[in-house]
């Protein structure tokens, strides 16, 4: 299980997922940029939450997709779980 998401692991989720909208720059500044501003539909979202939780082996929540407005929403959410998934995992 990775121990953290960064956002290259984030762009090549949403690349394989969802795509990418030619006239968006991905390669840019983008972790305060809505997902709606990248191109990216609460469709794209849902896809993409359900392969960080398959590929992470965590659970996100029913709201994830609602909430995480910019990738770096999706990405504290996503490494805060993961952190909680490890701590688990270590008093075990």
């Amino acid at each position: 299980m990775p121990t953290m998401l960064t956002v290259s692991d984030l762009l090549v989720l949403l690349r394989e997922c969802a795509g990418e909208e030619e006239s968006v720059d991905l390669d840019g500044d983008i972790l305060d940029v809505p997902f709606e501003d990248l191109g990216y539909d609460s469709l794209a979202l849902l896809n993409t939450v359900g392969r960080i939780e398959r590929d992470c082996s965590i659970q996100l929540g029913d709201d994830t997709v609602e909430k995480a407005l910019t990738p770096r929403d999706l990405i504290d959410m996503t490494n805060t779980a993961l952190g909680a998934a490890t701590a688990a995992d270590d008093t075990l």
